[in-house]
């Protein structure tokens, strides 16, 4: 276990802050263009597969019960984030939109490049603030969310994918076959209507209609038009344009690791209406170092979803013995998963392993695959 001392070094937190270097990289690859907007893609996805396979793999874990008051370093770095990426992101419309240098073929290509950005960086952070109790914490998330315009992202996380994960009322719970080319339209769809849902259901218990000021929606949509009108304000409708390009490929790059995470994962039905609590093996964990410092510790998953108000320091490493374990870490499962057969070949195997492994019980697997089991009550 990492002792106290030693996790509330500001060398032990370094690490985490490595994402801080895609800002200034972001810039030299607007100001020179051409080859260099291939900077960024492969400054996250391929080169930190390669860091992966150098540094191995970290299975230490903190002590839990670790207080705040011991990891200021990590609590602040999402925080400082978001003022970061709000400038950037600003400030690359005001000047793409500017820039003679650069084609208009260029321009999308870097705005690729800064929702690579925002996807794997900025909306990772939004999940972590969003967990928190502080209000404030929960508010930056917000911030972040509606750059992309994903806003509802927080009340689907919170309200249906915690409580529903591995049964068939969670959008992004990745069937067992379900190609990612199918998933991907199927859960923007299902995660909006879910997400509306539940928070109308709630506002109903408290006898409040969908429309009473409670309801966190009008807030969503307040910042996400304020985001949309800034860009315009910036750039005209190129800006609107080149905001739009960013905000869809941060959205496809969290519903790929949505799909990873969870893929063919599925709680047993009790009966009823009722399933099994949550457990570390519902959740794929990867403890590949380099992408976990990148993520913050995202890919220990199996945790999170049993602990989910855990930071991400605190979160803890599972073994085989108590989750099933990615060969690979997230900048290369996704990769994998844009490429249907080839995913298949590499998950089928392991998800039919866990299956055998956890539920031998169970001999008809239809309900689970195609998600006919009753919805929870």
């Amino acid at each position: 276990m990492i002792p106290t001392e030693t996790l509330a070094r500001w060398q032990s937190a370094l690490p985490f802050w490595l994402s801080f270097l895609l800002v200034p990289l972001v810039w030299i690859v607007a100001s020179q263009g051409g080859w260099w907007l291939l900077a960024v893609p492969l400054s996250t996805w391929w080169a930190f597969a390669v860091y992966d396979q150098v540094t191995g793999l970290n299975e230490e874990n903190a002590d839990p019960q670790t207080g705040d008051e011991a990891l200021g370093w990590y609590i602040l770095l999402p925080k400082l984030w978001v003022p970061l990426q709000f400038v950037t992101l600003y400030g690359l419309i005001w000047y793409a939109t500017r820039a003679d240098h650069l084609s208009t073929g260029e321009k999308i290509a870097l705005f690729f490049g800064v929702g690579v950005i925002t996807g794997t960086i900025g909306i990772n952070y939004s999940h972590e603030l969003m967990h928190q109790k502080n209000r404030f914490e929960r508010w930056l998330g917000d911030i972040l969310l509606a750059m992309v315009l994903y806003s509802h992202f927080r009340s689907e996380h919170l309200l249906v994918h915690h409580r529903h994960v591995g049964t068939p009322r969670d959008p992004v719970t990745a069937r067992y076959n379900e190609g990612f080319h199918r998933f991907y339209p199927r859960v923007l769809v299902q995660c909006l209507r879910s997400a509306f849902r539940a928070e109308r259901e709630m506002l109903a218990r408290k006898d409040r209609r969908w429309t009473d000021p409670a309801n966190p929606f009008w807030r969503y949509w307040a910042l996400q038009g304020l985001m949309l009108a800034l860009a315009g304000l910036l750039g005209g409708w190129a800006g609107i344009g080149l905001f739009l390009v960013q905000a869809g490929t941060a959205i496809w790059q969290l519903e790929l690791v949505n799909y990873v995470e969870h893929y063919g994962l599925t709680r047993k039905y009790l009966g009823d209406g009722k399933y099994e609590h949550v457990m570390p093996r519902h959740s794929w964990n990867a403890a590949q170092k380099a992408s976990n410092w990148l993520l913050i510790n995202l890919q220990r998953h199996s945790d999170h979803h049993y602990k989910p108000d855990r930071r991400f320091p605190l979160l803890q490493n599972h073994t085989e013995a108590d989750a099933p374990q990615l060969p690979y870490g997230y900048p290369v499962m996704t990769v994998a998963a844009m490429i249907p057969p080839l995913w298949r070949r590499v998950m089928n195997p392991r998800v039919r392993a866990w299956r055998h492994r956890y539920y031998p019980e169970i001999t008809d697997w239809k309900p689970y695959n195609k998600a006919l089991n009753p919805t929870p009550r």
